[in-house]
């Protein structure tokens, strides 16, 4: 038996997936509309009590229409599992679509329209689940939820919140030259380390009693490390989406021609041939 997520097929979700915004609220110049929104991943079905905030869609995620589904998802994934969080959860990005150049995002924390959007998944999704807690990961989420928070419906939430640096932290920061991987690195897993200290009292009905399990400063392990579950995507999607390996990439010989390739490719290590 297979495991998929439905989709939308239900209110309020279909509607709001029916009336998503495109180039009018998101400009292509700053966003790469031309590859979709991509909405969530996680449980639609009333059960999640924790809420993911990220940041916006990459090339594994705009090809599985599921969020945080890479390298960073792994990592958020196994932060779930250390709190016994394996299937009651829900993810959204602060952005609908890849941002596109480093300052898209920031440009645009701000913008009403793109919040107005936002604003009304987090209701819903607060409406119709028992949340116990907010994770937002990166600056982009904790503007997304602070903003959202502000309103009238967001003050209503009490639970407990948390800002955690990127999943991918360490390799964007190591990346200019600023610091190094294995200090950003430490770094991120002494904040996520905070992060799980103050979480693991205030989720009250995790999926699986588990003890609490640091992070060690060195670097994530395989058992710091969860796939992601088959019901996660939609019917249909191969395995190997869900591993660690690296299969999509954007690629081009001049910035156009890589924003409108991703190269999708089966992991030598699981091909059956």
């Amino acid at each position: 038996m297979h495991d998929f997520d439905p989709g939308y097929t239900h209110e309020p979700y279909a509607t709001l997936v029916r009336s998503h915004p495109g180039p009018e609220i998101y400009p292509p110049e700053d966003f790469r509309v031309e590859w979709g929104p991509v909405f969530h991943r996680g449980r639609l079905d009333g059960s999640a009590r924790v809420l993911v905030i990220g940041q916006d869609p990459a090339a594994h995620e705009a090809v599985t229409r599921r969020i945080l589904v890479g390298t960073a998802g792994r990592r958020v994934q196994g932060f779930l599992a250390k709190l016994g969080i394996d299937t009651g959860y829900v993810m959204v990005n602060t952005f609908l679509y890849s941002v596109y150049g480093q300052g898209g995002g920031t440009a645009h924390a701000q913008d009403p329209a793109i919040a107005d959007y936002r604003h009304a998944w987090l209701d819903a999704l607060m409406e119709h689940n028992a949340v116990e807690a907010v994770l937002a990961f990166g600056g982009l989420a904790d503007t997304a939820f602070r903003t959202w928070h502000a309103t009238p419906a967001g003050r209503r939430y009490t639970g407990a919140y948390q800002h955690m640096l990127h999943p991918t932290y360490p390799e964007s920061a190591s990346s200019s030259g600023s610091t190094t991987l294995a200090t950003a690195m430490a770094k991120l897993l002494a904040d996520w380390n905070t992060a799980l200290e103050a979480l693991h009292g205030a989720i009250t009905r995790p999926d699986h009693e588990r003890p609490l399990v640091p992070y060690g400063s060195t670097g994530f392990t395989p058992a710091d490390l969860a796939s992601i579950p088959e019901a996660d995507l939609p019917a249909g999607l191969p395995a190997w989406m869900r591993s660690a390996e690296p299969w999509a990439r954007r690629e081009g010989a001049t910035p156009g021609e890589k924003r409108a390739t991703i190269v999708v490719e089966v992991p030598e290590t699981l091909r059956p041939f």
